[in-house]
């Protein structure tokens, strides 16, 4: 059975302890769900009984209100990676086997399946370590970085359809995938991961690097591939570097990491953009970088934190973040995003996007 929590004597469980930035007030009632029945059950329930319902994996993609949810809080706590050579999650021993099925619980921890992965001669996540947060949330996001995202591996989804209420298998291509985006996240409140399976090819080296700065940082041309391990360490540096693996000692990874996606634009409004101004092919458009906009639009790193009371500003390292400085107010933090969304749409024209969900607030 779930354990179902509805707090104790010093009050109801609150988000602020389950959520990257560290904000956020309590639930009125608390189910953590260990195994997949659990969780289907838990959702099929609330779901049953009218009660509003809030999923929480590892918490690094929310912004929850000061006023906490009045509702359930679903904790992901589930856990399991397996293959389609060995129940127990073993890598297949056969020299022939080209690749692996893996198929790992949404609660498990992604870093640890990166982790795993490089460990285990698995190719194409390791440009993806170091992102925070469970394995059920990327491909709600499709999480990339480094030139990798989840789509490209991804071979299908076990959910619970809140709508039909039944268990459903999607094979990738239903997932419908974009750039930060998939089915899941535009049928927002519709699906429960429960499960994800990967189709992982098998090596020594990672795929091949599409991303110049962590080629730089590997010493390989783009296009080129290095050891697993040596991109799996490549990539944690770059992200510690701007602050983007989680330390509880360091307040500049008190975030939900990138808090604006990169936008993407018809070639009207990128004609507009500065001619120095990045620029990528993108979903038939044009991508531009959300931190050059941030940084040319007079935000720098640091920015909001010149008081020495300041509770939330953006990272000393990376603009893209917005963090929590200790005891911040998720109001707070929210004044912060219109500010820097609301001068970068004066000074460009592009109005920034948030990556993190927002539960019980508005930008």
């Amino acid at each position: 059975m779930p354990d179902d929590r509805t707090g104790d004597a010093a009050g109801p469980p609150l988000l602020r302890d389950h959520t990257t930035l560290r904000l956020g007030g309590p639930a009125r009632r608390w189910v953590r769900a260990t195994t997949t029945d659990d969780l289907v059950a838990a959702v099929a329930d609330a779901d049953g009984a009218g009660e509003p319902v809030l999923v929480l994996g590892g918490g690094s993609n929310l912004v929850v209100a000061d006023a906490g949810f009045d509702g359930v809080v679903v904790e992901v706590a589930t856990r399991g990676v397996r293959t389609d050579t060995d129940p127990e999650g073993r890598p297949s021993s056969d020299p022939a086997c080209g690749g692996e099925l893996v198929t790992v619980a949404a609660g498990e921890d992604w870093d640890e399946l990166c982790a795993r992965a490089a460990a285990s001669g698995w190719v194409g996540v390791e440009a993806l370590s170091g992102i925070p947060g469970s394995v059920g949330a990327t491909p709600v996001q499709n999480v990339g970085a480094y030139g990798q995202d989840v789509s490209q591996t991804l071979w299908s989804v076990a959910v619970w359809d809140r709508h039909e209420r039944r268990r459903r298998t999607l094979s990738a291509a239903e997932c419908d995938f974009g750039y930060r985006s998939s089915r899941f996240k535009r049928e927002t409140g519709r699906w429960v991961v429960l499960e994800v399976t990967f189709q992982l090819l098998r090596g020594e080296l990672g795929a091949p690097v599409r991303y110049a700065e962590l080629a730089r940082a590997l010493g390989v041309d783009e296009g080129a591939r290095a050891p697993l391990a040596a991109v799996r360490d490549a990539v944690l540096g770059l992200r510690r570097g701007k602050g983007m693996v989680l330390d509880a000692v360091d307040h500049d990874t008190w975030s939900a990491g990138s808090f604006f996606t990169n936008p993407v634009l018809d070639e009207t409004a990128a004609a507009r953009l500065p001619e120095d101004a990045p620029r990528w092919p993108a979903d038939g458009g044009v991508k531009t970088s959300a931190a050059w906009l941030i940084q040319h639009a007079g935000f720098e790193r640091g920015h909001g934190l010149d008081a020495p009371d300041a509770r939330v500003g953006l990272s000393t390292k990376h603009t893209l973040a917005l963090t929590n400085r200790g005891g911040a107010a998720t109001d707070e933090l929210l004044a912060l995003a219109r500010e820097v969304r609301d001068g970068v749409e004066a000074a460009y024209g592009v109005r920034l996007v948030n990556e993190p969900v927002l539960v019980g607030c508005v930008l």
